[in-house]
């Protein structure tokens, strides 16, 4: 099931209610489907340079795992709503991501990074990658100052199919 299916944009989408459609999502993840998801990472990671690779998929395996586990514990209340359109645009790349997957281990990363990107970005206010994500160039995603602070946020923003102009970080000045 996709999260957009579930929820009614026609009227105001409160945090709560968000929180609760992803945790529902995320109980719905099996084991089978995190180890298909890492299986695409590591596929997915094959032509990055050793060092790079190792840490982006041993980051990205850990990260699934705790941001689930995160989302299924959330007791804390969110007060407040979504920005409706935004979440509905944001889903819409998801859902066509998904469309345009290449098998089922994609599917099962695209459906866990669905369910973590959209509890940070709109729950949490956080960067969608967690801190410390690593880019090419040796560049890093920061925290400093209660700011996000990505070197790719501005590269990235007229991808299509990326999330990065949803995400709450800012371009690194510095980058």
């Amino acid at each position: 099931m996709r999260l957009s299916d579930e929820l009614n944009f026609s009227s105001k989408i409160s945090k709560m209610d968000l929180l609760n459609s992803l945790k529902k999502e995320a109980n719905s993840v099996h084991m089978n489907i995190i180890m298909m998801a890492t299986a695409f990472i590591r596929e997915d990671a094959k032509y990055m340079q050793a060092g790079y690779r190792e840490d982006y998929i041993q980051n990205f395996s850990k990260a699934f795992i705790i941001r689930l586990k995160d989302i299924k514990e959330d007791n804390e209340i969110y007060k407040g709503f979504v920005d409706t359109k935004k979440l509905q645009g944001f889903l819409e790349v998801i859902d066509k991501q998904r469309e345009e997957a290449h098998g089922n281990k994609e599917i099962c990363f695209l459906h866990i990074a669905s369910i973590i990107a959209t509890y940070t970005t709109f729950i949490r206010g956080e960067s969608i990658h967690p801190v410390g994500t690593k880019f090419p160039g040796g560049f890093q995603l920061k925290y400093v100052d209660g700011q996000y602070i990505c070197p790719v946020k501005e590269k990235q923003k007229k991808n299509p199919s990326a999330l990065c102009r949803f995400c709450v970080s800012i371009q690194d000045v510095n980058v």
